[in-house]
């Protein structure tokens, strides 16, 4: 049987930024399959913290209307109801960010999402 100890919350999650550019606070980050909103300013070689949990105000891409509760992903711009960019040949997976806490209009261009965290 394998043990494991407890480290933290999980909440927000140390990011090292790896970049040559400061990594502005609540900018979008992807890091795997997920993302997370820098906490603070981070950086270039510096550690700082991102959140991983939570609602956030975000950019949505999706020229649809998104109903309350439905999945949404980022596409490296904004928030979208589609899982990848859609090309047979080249496809592009985007990441899982959570679902939506209010209905946007096909119009709007911000949502409230509930990170998947």
């Amino acid at each position: 049987m394998s043990k494991a100890s407890y480290w933290q919350r999980g909440e927000s999650l140390d990011y090292k930024n790896i970049t040559d550019t400061k990594i502005e606070a609540n900018t979008v980050i992807s890091f795997g399959s997920h993302i997370g909103i820098a906490g603070t300013d981070i950086l270039p070689g510096e550690t700082g913290s991102i959140h991983v949990t939570g609602v956030f105000e975000m950019p949505k891409t999706s020229t649809e209307a998104i109903e309350m509760g439905t999945d949404v992903y980022f596409d490296g711009t904004g928030i979208t109801t589609a899982s990848d960019n859609g090309e047979t040949t080249n496809t592009i997976a985007y990441p899982l960010v959570g679902y939506t806490v209010g209905t946007a209009a096909a119009s709007d261009t911000i949502i409230l999402v509930k990170l998947a965290g």
